[in-house]
């Protein structure tokens, strides 16, 4: 007997390669789509902030008018996960609910939730791994029943495995002539609300310009855009342009975190390209391809709110905070800074502070007030000049000192290097690594640094009681 099926969008916002969703429209005579927006479960397991919430209600917004446009509809309502499908369950007449499988331990959680509801209620569970190209639990599997923790071994492992799924069909208006979608009184809770609604204000986040427009029409646009330009994609990485206000890589970072584009279709699509070229670059390359960290929150703090005192940093995390995306060289100099290269902080702490930022080039109007001394003088803003600019007074000292710091965080990297040795067994196949034996036979594995030393004593930074003016430190500041 054909279900009646609820279906719980959580990321596969998508109807293009949506497995689980085709699934119970084939199994089913009434299907209801459902996303539940669960404020408690996206910011503390999620750490969803402003430019996040803007995307997702994006993605949402579009996801309705796709599914509008083949006869279906998109019920959005507020709450926790269990109490608002336990309401729609009894009140629908539920016999089937379905979902895309997660790995991430609050989404596993979340599942192990629905299906003690599903048993207690006597429903039917559909579920489909869409979000990953493998099934997690295949890869372990086809290890012996432990995670590959080498890349070499992770290859391996796929070699056995094979490729990837390919995608399933686009889901059609015809799906939905055979199975529909019942029509309900429209009420609020039903719709999605705006931000303003959610009591969301993001002040400076909400003027800026929106680069990333969420969903999966802009998705599929994004893609096709650089897969017209086959030879970005068929050379070995895409040239890196520094002070580009635009990204030198594909920028669907955003769009595979919410499910708005499948990871499979651009697998499978990538693939068709370079099946047409001759020469392209291989994994990882080309884009198919315990260490005891400080716990300093203020210094976290200063690296988040862009006030380090080096402005290139600053820069960046302003425009994190105002755009949602930094170009990746950016990204790699603010992790850089707050991991081993300045502050060694765990990259964890940074990712919390980030994620809620970042929905996936900088722009004059984001450096901060004294930034204008590294760009060209003809953009320099008049009302500065480096004679008006102080550090301790318009801008604060640099945190640290780049050099005392990069010489501690080298030796304190040796050292978790050597420690990593005691471990190499579960660590790293030497048989697979000859050049690391060769290496380690001829005692040029741990040679010292030509840069630092390895002295793992450091030494305060101060500043004298007179606050020098900006071109007296610049040097050591940048």
């Amino acid at each position: 007997m054909p279900h009646r099926t609820l279906h719980l969008f959580r990321k596969g916002l998508r109807l293009h390669d949506n497995p689980t969703l085709l699934g119970a429209l084939e199994s089913s005579s009434v299907v209801f789509l459902v996303y539940v927006l669960d404020r408690a479960f996206e910011e503390e397991a999620m750490r969803v902030g402003f430019l996040r919430w803007r995307f997702l209600l994006q993605s949402l917004l579009d996801l309705r008018g796709r599914l509008s446009a083949v006869g279906s509809r998109l019920y959005v309502l507020q709450g926790s996960h269990r109490a608002v499908l336990r309401e729609l369950v009894v009140r629908w007449r539920i016999t089937q609910i379905s979902f895309d499988l997660e790995t991430e331990p609050h989404h596993v959680a979340l599942q192990r939730e629905l299906g003690e509801m599903a048993q207690e209620l006597g429903l039917t569970v559909h579920t489909c791994v869409a979000h990953t190209l493998y099934d997690p639990r295949r890869i372990i599997d086809a290890n012996g029943g432990e995670a590959p923790l080498t890349y070499k071994t992770f290859l391996r492992v796929l070699s056995v495995i094979g490729e990837p799924d390919k995608p399933v069909r686009d889901i059609t208006a015809e799906d939905f002539q055979r199975c529909y979608s019942p029509e309900e009184v429209e009420c609020e809770q039903h719709c999605i609300p705006s931000l303003s609604e959610l009591g969301l204000d993001g002040s400076d986040e909400a003027q800026a310009e929106v680069l990333w427009p969420g969903g999966e029409t802009h998705a599929l646009q994004r893609l096709h855009k650089h897969l017209e330009s086959q030879g970005w994609v068929q050379n070995s990485k895409p040239q890196a342009v520094p002070n580009s206000l635009w990204p030198n890589t594909t920028g669907l970072s955003p769009y595979f975190s919410l499910g708005c584009l499948s990871v499979r279709t651009f697998y499978h699509t990538l693939s068709r390209v370079y099946a047409r070229a001759r020469n392209h670059a291989l994994p990882p390359v080309a884009l198919q391809g315990q260490i005891r960290w400080n716990h300093d929150p203020d210094a976290l703090q200063k690296w988040r709110t862009a006030q380090t005192g080096f402005p290139w940093i600053d820069a960046i995390m302003t425009q994190l905070r105002q755009e949602g995306w930094i170009h990746h060289l950016s990204r790699h100099a603010v992790a850089c800074f707050l991991t081993r290269g300045d502050l060694w902080i765990s990259w964890e702490e940074g990712m919390k502070c980030k994620c809620g930022e970042l929905v996936v080039a900088l722009r004059q109007r984001l450096l901060p007030p004294v930034q204008p001394h590294i760009l060209p003088r003809s953009l320099r803003p008049a009302a500065l000049t480096l004679r008006d600019a102080t550090y301790g007074e318009d801008y604060p000292f640099p945190m640290v000192c780049h050099a005392e710091a990069s010489e501690r965080n080298l030796a304190l990297m040796k050292e978790a290097r050597s420690c990593q040795e005691n471990t190499a067994k579960l660590t790293r196949d030497v048989a697979e690594e000859p050049d690391v034996r060769v290496k380690r036979e001829l005692g040029e594995e741990d040679q010292p640094s030509k840069r630092f030393s390895s002295d793992p004593q450091s030494r305060p930074c101060s500043w004298g009681q007179e606050n020098p003016r900006l071109p007296e430190i610049t040097g050591q500041a940048m």
